[in-house]
């Protein structure tokens, strides 16, 4: 039976729909584009880079669903190189003709790719290990490469901004699939990165067996209440050792940051992103960060 309000529900369902086919049949007539070569020179993605003695460690941006190395990150990865960081980002996740919208591809690969991009990052700047800051996908994502592909043995930290840890509802719209014959076949085959994110998908039932967390990695989860894509927003925290999830209007009850903006714009949660890649040095997030 529909809920309440059902052509309503039934038309936003079918705009993920159409999302879904606009990005798997995006023009061909763009090459796909390498856009992590594309960066722009603000001191990220300078494989010259050398870690300092008060930061040690890398630290690659993983972006989000429908994201890139560029775009997610124009505010974030000049923040943390001007604070001393050696700062690098990959693109991953890509389709077949999809030129820029990329986070698409199966999880699972999608994660071996940040294996390998991890150590490519260790080998040019010499560090042991590094730390990984992701936005939505981007912050789930790691965790399998972290479990199952020997990333906790590179990683100290994993910062998650925003990230459907446990799949997502889209504010209910995932149930509303059934009623759409083949809806659900057509996005695990066109866009399976979007299958694997949908809460009780086969990806996150094996990636969250066992306990959230595997031994020697610190995880820092920040939320927002008002995130209206990863739904609801507290299955975005992590229960397990090593673990500090955030809501960030316990820090600033005026940040009304929703999902794409507490990623890519939100100084407040950079300030957090800040403090949890160095905790020896964390200084209080409040409504002020944003002069920081």
């Amino acid at each position: 039976m529909l809920p309440r309000n059902p052509w309503k529900r039934v038309v936003r369902a079918l705009s993920v729909l159409l999302l879904t086919a606009a990005a798997t049949l995006a023009p061909t007539a763009a090459a796909h584009a390498d856009t992590t070569a594309a960066a722009p020179s603000r001191g990220w993605n300078d494989f010259s880079c050398k870690p300092s003695a008060a930061h040690p460690r890398p630290v690659v941006l993983v972006h989000g669903t429908f994201g890139n190395s560029v775009d997610n990150w124009l505010v974030l990865a000049p923040y943390l190189v001007n604070r001393g960081y050696c700062v690098f980002s990959l693109d991953y996740g890509q389709l077949p003709n999809v030129p820029f919208f990329h986070g698409l591809g199966p999880i699972a690969d999608s994660a071996g790719q940040l294996d390998a991009y991890v150590d490519r990052v260790l080998a040019a700047t010499g560090a042991r290990e590094a730390d990984l800051v992701g936005h939505s996908q981007g912050g789930m994502m790691p965790r399998y490469y972290l479990k199952f592909l020997g990333g906790a043995e590179k990683v100290n930290t994993l910062v998650g901004i925003a990230p459907d840890n446990h799949g997502t509802t889209l504010l209910g719209l995932t149930a509303l699939l059934p009623h759409f014959p083949g809806a659900e076949d057509l996005i695990s085959a066109n866009t399976p990165g979007l299958a694997d994110q949908i809460a009780g998908s086969a990806f996150l039932t094996k990636l969250n067996e066992g306990g959230d967390t595997v031994p020697g990695v610190r995880y820092h989860v920040i939320a927002t209440q008002y995130d209206q894509v990863v739904t609801p927003y507290r299955s975005q925290f992590l229960s397990g050792p090593g673990v500090t999830n955030v809501l960030i209007q316990d820090k600033c009850a005026l940040d009304l940051s929703e999902h794409v903006a507490i990623g890519t714009v939100d100084r407040v949660t950079f300030h957090e992103v800040a403090n949890a890649l160095d905790p020896a040095h964390a200084t209080p997030t409040t409504c002020l960060s944003v002069l920081g």
